[in-house]
């Protein structure tokens, strides 16, 4: 009998799998507490709320029709080579051109491609960055 690996099953273990690696290279760290958070404190609380989220699909999985799972390696490789120059873009040219240039790479690996998607999304992903900087005093090469 052909064993079919159930893709929101498959999704859940691996997003717990990922929550539970950064959560425990986040314990290396000094957490602190809530008033005083040290390092680990913030990879800690996202690592933990990616864990429930992982639980929650996982516990889905079971009460939903099974899916089977079909890897796509041409938008794996989309995704890597996204990530890769972004890498280079941040550290050699700046950061704004590197989101634009990841979500316009990464987009190719959606269903379907729109050119006002990855604008919108470039655009969020931007703001988010200059918060980070400005609000949290993160060193980010923006410009």
């Amino acid at each position: 009998k052909f064993m079919m690996i159930d893709r929101n099953l498959a999704r859940g273990l691996f997003l717990a799998l990922i929550a539970l690696v950064f959560g425990g290279f986040s314990l290396q760290y000094q957490t602190g507490s809530l008033s005083h958070a040290g390092p680990g404190l913030f990879p800690l609380i996202v690592s933990g709320i990616l864990l429930a989220i992982a639980l929650m699909i996982v516990v889905r999985s079971r009460f939903v029709a099974r899916e089977p799972l079909n890897l796509n390696l041409k938008n794996i490789g989309l995704l890597l080579f996204s990530l890769c120059v972004f890498a280079f873009l941040s550290l050699y040219v700046n950061m704004l051109v590197a989101i634009v240039a990841m979500v316009f790479i990464s987009g190719k690996a959606a269903t379907t491609y729109s050119v006002p998607r990855n604008i919108k999304i470039s655009i969020g992903l931007i703001i988010v960055a200059f918060a980070f900087q400005k609000l949290l005093g993160l060193s980010l090469p923006l410009i």
